[in-house]
């Protein structure tokens, strides 16, 4: 394959992840990678960064690999390119990431996504992640889940005793925000897991993997629409 891939700067990114991907918003970035045609074009754009779920990072390894921890949290590229240009993409990107560090990703079942992606390079799938509450706020749909309920433990302003966590939660989330606070079900996202070190720290890894480890899933896919056109963006030599 003609293309080149590299660690760009996040900002690079942005019209991709605003317009291009399904989400329609920015998320945190650590590492940002691009891949470019044979005519120095950006023609797709990849980045991680630490997971949003504290209980997933303590709890995967049995509190190990807590500070080795990278969340593969978008994946976007142009219609059109060669067939395998993703496996191509992803599987550079991987090798460009701090060793050893455990990689976590998701495949969104509301999206009717699998991870074939993530099937074609050989991640450890480990099933459905679990069922919870979706905050939202009105007018800052863009906010993800954790951040407005990380907000609550910021602002703990409602004075609510109670034993169960979740519902004090969500009382102090409805004293800061009032009716403009709504929660969805979650939905649930296929789970995959990528190990990168040598051979010997993706062994320990595997085997002190929480989860267990299962068939991948199948289905057909539906493509969303990601026709957007993001300003030409060359790579710099």
């Amino acid at each position: 394959m003609n293309f080149v891939v590299r660690q760009i700067k996040p900002e690079l990114c942005s019209q991709w992840f605003l317009y291009k991907h399904y989400a329609k918003r920015k998320p945190n970035v650590s590492y940002a990678f691009g891949i470019y045609d044979n005519n120095g074009i950006l023609v797709g754009v990849c980045s991680y960064s630490r997971p949003m779920s504290h209980t997933l990072v303590r709890g995967a390894f049995n509190g190990e690999y807590q500070k080795n921890f990278l969340e593969l949290n978008r994946l976007v590229v142009n219609e059109g390119l060669p067939r395998n240009t993703l496996s191509f993409f992803v599987s550079r990107t991987l090798k460009l990431l701090p060793l050893p560090c455990v990689v976590v990703s998701y495949a969104d079942t509301s999206q009717n996504h699998h991870g074939y992606i993530y099937q074609a390079t050989n991640w450890a799938y480990t099933g459905l992640s679990a069922k919870r509450p979706d905050y939202k706020i009105r007018g800052l749909e863009h906010l993800h889940s954790a951040t407005v309920a990380d907000s609550a433990g910021r602002n703990d302003r409602a004075g609510v005793k109670s034993r169960d966590k979740s519902v004090k939660k969500i009382e102090i989330l409805r004293h800061m925000y009032g009716d403009d606070l709504y929660v969805e079900e979650r939905p649930r996202k296929h789970r995959y897991f990528y190990f990168v070190g040598n051979r010997t720290e993706k062994k320990d890894m595997r085997r002190k993997l929480c989860y267990k480890e299962h068939p991948y899933p199948k289905g057909n896919n539906v493509r969303y629409d990601a026709s957007f056109s993001p300003e030409i963006q060359l790579e710099l030599i």
